[in-house]
């Protein structure tokens, strides 16, 4: 293997925001009503912290999830808005695979 196509299997690699955002929402279904903590979406998602937080961001200002204080902290947790966001993203993703597409 060259090293280009080292870069380029690596860079393939990458999730692009849709797939991020799908990872994110799909911890913070998981957790349920109860919330999740940042550092636990990270680990969960597979994500860096920062990318988590910025990510987070973004969907707090689409309203698909809230944030809520908790002692020290913060938990993050999905809106009725993101759930049904969710599922019609999972169905696209279904759509997707079926024709196998890569996004």
């Amino acid at each position: 293997m060259t090293t280009s196509t080292i870069k380029t299997f690596l860079k393939q690699q990458n999730r692009g925001s849709l797939a991020i955002t799908r990872d994110i929402l799909q911890a913070c279904m998981h957790a349920g009503i109860e919330g999740i903590l940042i550092s636990k979406i990270s680990q969960n998602a597979n994500l860096s912290y920062n990318t988590v937080r910025k990510s987070c961001q973004k969907l707090i200002d689409a309203d698909l999830i809230k944030s809520v204080r908790s002692k020290r902290s913060y938990i993050f947790i999905i809106t009725e808005k993101g759930i049904k966001f969710f599922h019609e993203f999972q169905k696209f993703q279904d759509t997707i695979m079926e024709i196998n597409i890569r996004y």
